[in-house]
């Protein structure tokens, strides 16, 4: 299970939808042993099938160790890492995926200027390193001389690479899925209250723009097979033409609203890819 550092304000969610993985997986005869990521990191696993919700940095390196070793490892340990947000930017940018325009920089580099040469106004910076464990880890800044400032804290805190995507305007949506599945779960989280560091309000309340939910899902199963995740999730904005870019994108997120419908589709993902790793060992 995920360290509970890297489940801000979702220590309970995360748990359950482990949990209830784990249950639909024993059901369908698997055995299945459960440990939390200190455990993982002290003393590792025999087990040659691991299904995982890690994030600590030695907790990646390990799973990239068992994959090279040949072990099936969900989500991978690759996959999670580029999940982190400046590997996330290039991989989804090169391979024509929707996402915002955006700007990778060192946090101690002078930025007004590229902002203004690109026409950043309003904007987002994000640790570009590894995954937002803060608040203070995605910041929302309306000028390029605010975005300075920030950018000065993350090089104070030690933050040393960021993205600077540019605002979207338009209906922010969270999605949840599983590859290769026919599960697929969206919503409006600041309709329904639902938040993480509060940062839905500036998008605020949707307004219902239409838009193309199997169009939603190609580019969000593209997302995956790119980003190498087999449980997903992230957020997206929808503009008034039915525009859709993702500018978010996690390794197995809480599935907090859809818990309860995901984890069968999630465990028969984890059993078809158990049968294709045995298949190939033969």
């Amino acid at each position: 299970m995920r360290a509970g550092a890297y489940s801000p304000n979702h220590i309970g969610n995360d748990t359950a939808i482990f949990n209830a993985v784990a249950d639909q997986l024993r059901k369908r005869g698997c055995i299945v042993n459960v440990y939390s990521e200190e455990q993982f990191n002290k003393s590792g696993v025999e087990e040659k099938v691991i299904i995982n919700m890690c994030r600590e940095q030695a907790s990646i390196a390990r799973l990239q160790r068992y994959e090279d070793e040949g072990r099936l490892v969900i989500n991978s340990g690759y996959g999670i890492e580029n999940c982190t947000r400046e590997r996330m930017t290039r991989i989804l940018l090169g391979n024509d995926i929707p996402y915002p325009e955006s700007l990778i920089v060192n946090t101690d580099e002078a930025v007004k200027g590229q902002l203004k040469k690109a026409g950043f106004q309003n904007c987002w910076i994000k640790r570009g390193d590894f995954h937002a464990m803060h608040k203070e880890d995605v910041s929302y800044v309306r000028h390029p001389e605010e975005a300075q400032e920030v950018l000065q804290e993350y090089f104070y805190r030690g933050i040393k690479r960021a993205v600077i995507n540019k605002h979207l305007v338009g209906d922010l949506i969270k999605f949840y899925g599983v590859k290769d599945q026919s599960f697929f779960y969206w919503f409006y989280p600041f309709d329904e209250g639902h938040s993480k560091y509060g940062a839905e309000a500036i998008n605020g309340k949707s307004k219902g723009f239409h838009f193309d939910v199997d169009e939603m899902k190609h580019i969000c199963q593209r997302a995956a097979e790119e980003l190498n995740v087999v449980i997903y999730g992230g957020d997206c904005i929808v503009d008034s033409d039915g525009k859709m870019q993702i500018i978010d994108f996690n390794d197995w997120p809480s599935f907090a609203p859809c818990r309860v419908e995901a984890a069968p589709y999630i465990a028969k993902a984890v059993i078809a890819a158990v049968k294709q790793h045995a298949e190939k060992a033969r």
